[in-house]
């Protein structure tokens, strides 16, 4: 199963690496990679309950491993050609003028987007580009970023602090999440596919 052989790389990486494995999975979860979150964070709060990690350490890594990441993403999207972002934007059914409500949205909700955006799976990795690409004042983005990524991050870690010798019971339902993530990427795809196809009058 998907999540349980993520489950055994992540967490065999952070126990080799301790906080620097940390820093480097949560990094990745910011920017477009598939690294969930959900598996990082609960794996290092048991092994801050396990006294083999602290606690505040691990918030501050992972904050700040959520804002590099996020850092990454946000300037390919703002120094990037808008040609390109749009091309990118084609991947996922939008075409120019939806990039362009996505622009507009940003300048009016960018603050309140990005900061709910840190708690949505999928949606975290991707919420850095349009933010960069309507130009959100970088202070603003940082600020909200590192705000919603610290109260989701510690969450997740004091999820695991709680779990502790239950770890298992996320291998345990691994199978139903597989089944849920690919059927929420099947939806997501067929709104995305019928939305595109209802713009151009086929539907």
């Amino acid at each position: 199963m998907l999540f349980e052989q993520l489950s055994e790389i992540f967490t065999g990486l952070i126990g080799s690496t301790g906080y620097f494995g940390i820093f480097a999975l949560m990094t990745l979860e910011s920017m477009v990679a598939p690294v969930p979150s959900e598996l990082v964070m609960p794996f290092a709060g048991f092994l801050v309950a396990d006294g083999r990690m602290n606690f505040l350490l691990v918030v501050l890594i992972s904050s700040f491993a959520s804002i590099t990441g996020s850092l990454v993403s946000y300037f390919i999207a703002y120094h990037g050609e808008r040609e390109m972002v749009h091309r990118f934007g084609r991947l996922f059914l939008l075409d120019k003028t939806e990039l362009s409500w996505t622009e507009k949205w940003f300048r009016k909700h960018g603050d309140s987007t990005v900061f709910a955006g840190r708690f949505i799976p999928v949606i975290r990795h991707l919420i850095s580009l349009p933010a960069g690409l309507a130009k959100m004042n970088l202070r603003r983005f940082i600020g909200v970023t590192l705000a919603g990524a610290t109260v989701w991050n510690t969450f997740l870690l004091w999820t695991g602090m709680q779990l502790r010798e239950n770890w298992g019971l996320v291998k345990k339902y691994s199978e139903l999440l597989d089944i849920a993530i690919v059927l929420a990427v099947l939806l997501f795809a067929a709104f995305l596919a019928w939305k595109h196809l209802k713009r151009h009058g086929k539907v």
